[in-house]
């Protein structure tokens, strides 16, 4: 599946020839970012959470790849959230950047999409924002445990979320279950 991964080993092979380089060889170069992709992918795929499953549009762009997340408890068990992640240039010293495309009532996701997850975060208060030690792995994991035990209803980046569940736990919960049965299935 790793297309990618072939194309390193192909140019490992070149590195230990004695020819010179041509202009070719220098276009067929890869980043430090899509090097630490090609191992990350490969560990992710084997210790993807049975709720998740990953999809890469293009095999030849590991940087650019779908999540789906499918909670099997909680507020969200039913329901199928999609998220788009990008890695830029710059990974593994900032993180990736991750948007929901499913409209979700969450008091830690936008209804555009945007994420309140502090390891997406690359300056954080209390220190567990990104780092260069952190992974794919992380990251995905972090977005499926915002379904269940990341829920925050106490630092909200949706107000009006929390401040729902606050008023009417039950009310909060049909209107979850509402959006799970329009944007969700």
């Amino acid at each position: 599946m790793l297309t990618l991964a072939s194309k390193l080993k192909r140019d490992d092979g070149l590195k230990g020839s004695r020819t010179p380089a041509t202009a070719s060889d220098s276009t067929r170069r890869v980043s430090v970012r899509d090097r630490l992709l090609v191992k990350e992918v490969a560990e992710l795929e084997a210790n993807l959470p049975c709720t998740c499953k990953v999809h890469f549009p293009d095999p030849n762009k590991l940087h650019c790849f779908q999540l789906t997340v499918t909670p099997d408890e909680g507020y969200y068990q039913g329901g199928k959230f999609q998220f788009e992640t990008e890695v830029p240039d710059a990974y593994n010293m900032v993180p990736p950047k991750v948007k929901c495309l499913t409209k979700i009532w969450h008091p830690n996701i936008t209804e555009t999409g945007e994420i309140c997850l502090s390891l997406l975060r690359e300056h954080s208060i209390d220190g567990t924002g990104w780092a260069p030690t952190r992974t794919l792995k992380d990251v995905v994991w972090g977005l499926n445990s915002l379904f269940t035990d990341l829920l925050n209803f106490d630092d909200p980046l949706n107000i009006e979320a929390a401040e729902h569940h606050l008023r009417d736990k039950e009310d909060f919960r049909n209107k979850v279950e509402d959006y799970i049965k329009h944007y969700a299935r």
